[in-house]
């Protein structure tokens, strides 16, 4: 009894001093990123911007959503591949949902608004998505914009080359969508093929979303041993049955997104016409590269069959890379975002991002340097089609190799520039 009293006075401060002293600290608590991805999920372009965001979750799902200390949140903005719908999205992303970082957008002019946009919020990284217009980085860059995926040019590098010597076609006509991404991706293929001797013959340019084909089809020349085709998502699958219902027999030559698996696997008679179509791109379907190999695997098994493409697009390995460079960033810099974001950008502007497709560094504009591929439409055995590597070419600038100041000589793309008569 004598004892149990002296026990029942000690200070009940003095237990809980002990008690705190022996229990193990308290888990620090992550602190949450929010983390934008914006793609055209509406439109013409709506099954890219689809994979254009698996290709985000890939990357977050890669890093076990963390990265530099945070808990990453992924918040989702739709566009319809108009520049005005993809500022708007953005703006909701950055000042209502309070994103720190943006991954996206994903077509041409977007691109170029977004360059602009990025400028009023110093405060923000811009990652580019999957937008390729050239200008977006070549001229008046923004600090806080960096593009890990190169342009629509340097996806066409290589493909004069192989259509002129290899296919031996020395007269083409051209068809493609009238903005800024398909003048990108002509610039870079005439450049090169009209060096070599080859002649554009026929231009026509014809607005995003254009339903019928008709009189675009009746106007093409029979003269020419190809047609080089640069449109995409249902525009591409619209031409490609209306061409083949009028008995059309050109062959195609293809811009990268005329190839892609959205047209690829489409229904109808599209995908007849494109059996055996080179291109350029930056990536190629059955490329056996371990690396290539294993982020297909992944893909594949991230998502059900019946909710992807039987590989990944160009959007799908955009979207990742861009994702997986910020994640890096992130954690390279231990989750500094101080001084606005200054430690993650100078990471960003001076790494080489181990990417599926190859080695990708930034140049001085923070646009990327990296591979590309020559591919040609195979058919499996199963008789679905997809891009055969044809080619690999290691690296590729924004200036396609050439000497700077010779190449801003030529101008900016445009529907007549280069000239090729």
């Amino acid at each position: 009894m004598r004892f149990a009293r002296r026990y029942a006075l000690v200070p009940l401060a003095t237990i809980a001093l002990a008690t705190a002293v022996l229990a193990p600290p308290a888990p620090a608590q992550e602190k949450t990123l929010k983390l934008g991805g914006l793609a055209t999920l509406e439109g013409v372009f709506a099954k890219n911007g689809e994979d254009s965001m698996r290709g985000i979750e890939m990357a977050l799902k890669e890093y076990k959503n963390s990265a530099g200390g945070y808990r990453i949140e992924l918040v989702k903005a739709s566009s319809d591949a108009k520049p005005d719908t993809a500022i708007r999205a953005a703006r909701k992303l950055i000042e209502q949902d309070g994103v720190q970082i943006l991954v996206g957008p994903l077509s041409g002019s977007e691109g170029l608004a977004m360059k602009d946009f990025a400028k009023s919020k110093p405060e923000i990284t811009f990652i580019n998505g999957s937008s390729a217009a050239q200008d977006t980085t070549l001229r008046d860059p923004a600090p806080n914009f960096f593009r890990f995926s190169s342009d629509g040019a340097q996806w066409s590098y290589g493909l004069g080359e192989h259509v002129y010597k290899t296919k031996g076609w020395k007269k083409v006509a051209s068809l493609a969508e009238d903005y800024s991404f398909p003048y990108t991706q002509f610039y870079g293929f005439a450049l090169e093929y009209c060096a070599l001797g080859g002649k554009i013959t026929h231009r026509s340019w014809v607005p995003l979303g254009t339903k019928d084909y008709a009189s675009v089809i009746a106007a093409l020349p029979q003269d020419v041993d190809a047609v080089y085709v640069v449109l995409g998502g249902a525009d591409a699958i619209a031409f490609l049955n209306q061409y083949q219902q009028a008995g059309g027999r050109a062959k195609f030559i293809a811009g990268s997104i005329t190839v892609d698996p959205a047209i690829l696997t489409s229904r109808g008679r599209a995908k007849e016409a494109l059996l055996g179509t080179p291109a350029g791109s930056p990536i190629a379907d059955n490329w056996g590269d371990p690396n290539w190999q294993k982020f297909v695997k992944l893909y594949q098994d991230t998502f059900p069959a019946d909710q992807r493409f039987p590989t990944p697009s160009l959007f799908a390995a955009n979207y990742y890379i861009a994702t997986k460079a910020a994640l890096d960033g992130l954690n390279a810099v231990k989750g500094d975002l101080t001084n606005n974001q200054a430690e993650l950008r100078k990471w960003l502007s001076s790494a080489t991002i181990d990417a599926p497709t190859g080695k990708i560094r930034l140049d001085e504009n923070r646009q990327a340097i990296a591979p590309n591929f020559i591919t040609e439409v195979a058919e499996r055995r199963d008789g679905s089609l997809y891009n055969e590597v044809v080619k690999v070419i290691p690296s590729v600038n924004q200036t396609l190799n050439m000497d700077r100041a010779k190449f801003m000589a030529i101008g900016p793309v445009g529907r007549d520039n280069p000239k090729c008569d």
